[in-house]
């Protein structure tokens, strides 16, 4: 498959044609962090643009908001994957009637640190719902949220010296 043509919004992301409906390219430039707007729950690689890997938790990923991210080179098209963000279904629409089993609510607390400047993914199920918070600060490098650290269902990411005690406050939500 090739890239037909494309239709540009920003230098850093551009709707991809030729790919359905609802893809976009993204790029990290001069290898630094960029996100692009989606409202995507989920995302899945469609065709890696750059000579630099792209590897999904590490290189690129969907924000909590929807939103694609792109870091250290990575440059690809990307498609939505598992709908629109939104409630999920209710009590006899389709949930199944599945829930977390006991102590799901218990707030789990960890450190996480990026190590020689380093991205580093810190697994941790934060779950739908669930929210991440640093308790305290532990490197002198500056952990700012989206910038030098974040977070995903799959667990927490911190990079360019970022090292903090994090909280994550599972809670379920239907």
């Amino acid at each position: 498959m090739t890239l037909a043509a494309l239709w540009t919004v920003s230098p850093n992301v551009a709707k991809a044609q030729g790919y359905g409906r609802d893809s976009i390219e993204c790029r990290s430039n001069d290898y630094r962090y960029n996100r692009c707007n989606t409202n995507w729950r989920d995302a899945r690689l469609v065709r890696q643009l750059s000579g630099s890997r792209c590897i999904r938790g590490q290189t690129w990923g969907v924000e909590r908001g929807g939103n694609v991210w792109v870091d250290r080179g990575c440059a690809a098209v990307f498609a939505e994957a598992g709908g629109r963000p939104g409630p999920g279904p209710g009590p006899g629409h389709g949930g199944g009637g599945w829930r977390p089993g006991p102590g799901w609510d218990t707030d789990i607390s960890f450190v996480c640190e990026s190590r020689d400047f380093r991205y580093n993914m810190c697994q941790v199920d934060v779950g739908r719902g669930g929210n991440v918070r640093i308790v305290r600060q532990i490197s002198g490098t500056r952990c700012i949220e989206g910038r030098t650290w974040g977070y995903n269902r799959a667990g927490v990411w911190v990079d360019q010296g970022c090292a903090a005690q994090f909280t994550v406050e599972r809670r379920w939500r239907d």
